[in-house]
């Protein structure tokens, strides 16, 4: 018995060390994503980094990931004060590296201090990946490289924080789904991006042909988003769960009036026990699955909850059913 003990401790050990490994490798990914191909060209991709981008233009002596810090330390405490253990130390690590990852790449790969200031792209590492003609193909990279950083970084059951955070509040005291929560605050970087960069709004005027730049920022939210989802799930952009508990009223009046969404009750029966019991059967997007895992959690630690994908969802909330003689592409 010890020895089996001992060796499920060092399979935990070992895949603690992994996750970890791959969480810092994650952020360096997202970080060096930033000051390569996202910072030098002000293109606002969402999140807090993004809206480090945009106080950049208006305080050019104070690093992007600096903004971040500033920006984070407040959220990530709000968030261990609201939601208390349910809040992951692999978040805060991850939070909290990132920016500090973000500086030191910068500083290695700007000259001088001017040249940092400016976010100068002909002085990046010698002007050796200046990409001011080519904005479609920065975005592109960019956000290939954001996405694959943040889906290692998911993976291992953590988020760089940011515009997460504000979402799950959001969810908590406005009853506002995370996903569409997400897209707000996002959406708030974006415009601020398009005031200030684009149109000038607190800067010595805006940046020739500036308000451009927020639509190529959409091109790279979407490429971004598209990676992440190939990271995590392949195809998968759907979950599918089952949940057996025995607190189904206070999962039902989550799952309507918060996550605002229509679930099933099947009946089942335990193999072992032999007693009748109602499953729930729940689709909910990627995004919104670490946010129910923990409502679960906290409603009835001993529930049993399955997740599985769900590559085609038609029907309300979701895809519509395709029309006679459609040819499906997905």
């Amino acid at each position: 018995m010890d020895i089996q003990k001992t060796m499920k401790e060092t399979v935990a050990n070992l895949g603690w060390w992994r996750d970890m490994i791959m969480i810092v490798i994650g952020c360096t990914m997202v970080a060096a994503g930033f000051v390569f191909f996202i910072n030098p060209y002000n293109i606002v991709p969402g999140g807090v980094y993004g809206a480090g981008i945009v106080l950049h233009n208006i305080f050019p002596t104070v690093q992007v990931g600096t903004f971040g810090y500033l920006m984070d330390i407040p959220l990530l405490i709000a968030a261990i004060i609201i939601f208390g253990k349910q809040f992951g130390g692999r978040t805060l690590f991850a939070a909290c590296i990132t920016p500090g990852l973000m500086n030191i790449i910068s500083s290695l790969a700007y000259p001088t201090k001017e040249a940092l200031h400016a976010l100068d792209p002909a002085q990046l590492l010698g002007g050796a990946i200046d990409l001011s003609d080519h904005l479609m193909l920065t975005c592109i990279l960019g956000g290939t490289i954001l996405g694959s950083g943040l889906g290692l970084v998911v993976r291992s059951n953590a988020t760089t924080g940011g515009t997460d955070i504000v979402a799950m509040m959001l969810n908590k005291y406005l009853h506002i789904p995370f996903s569409r929560g997400v897209l707000m605050a996002d959406s708030c970087v974006v415009i601020a991006g398009l005031l200030v960069i684009g149109f000038g709004i607190g800067i010595d005027g805006g940046e020739a042909g500036g308000w451009l730049l927020s639509l190529y920022s959409l091109i790279c939210i979407f490429v971004s988003s598209r990676v992440i989802d190939y990271v995590i799930d392949g195809a998968s952009y759907d979950k599918l769960l089952f949940i057996i508990s025995n607190e189904n009223d206070k999962l039902r009046n989550f799952i309507i009036h918060d996550l605002e969404r229509g679930a099933t009750f099947l009946k089942a029966s335990g193999m072992y026990t032999k007693e009748d019991k109602e499953m729930i059967f729940l689709v909910i997007s990627r995004r919104e699955v670490a946010l129910v895992q923990r409502k679960v959690k906290s409603i009835d630690p001993k529930a049993f909850l399955v997740v599985t994908d769900a590559y085609d969802t038609y029907g309300e909330g979701f895809k519509a059913f395709p029309e006679a003689d459609t040819i499906l592409n997905d």
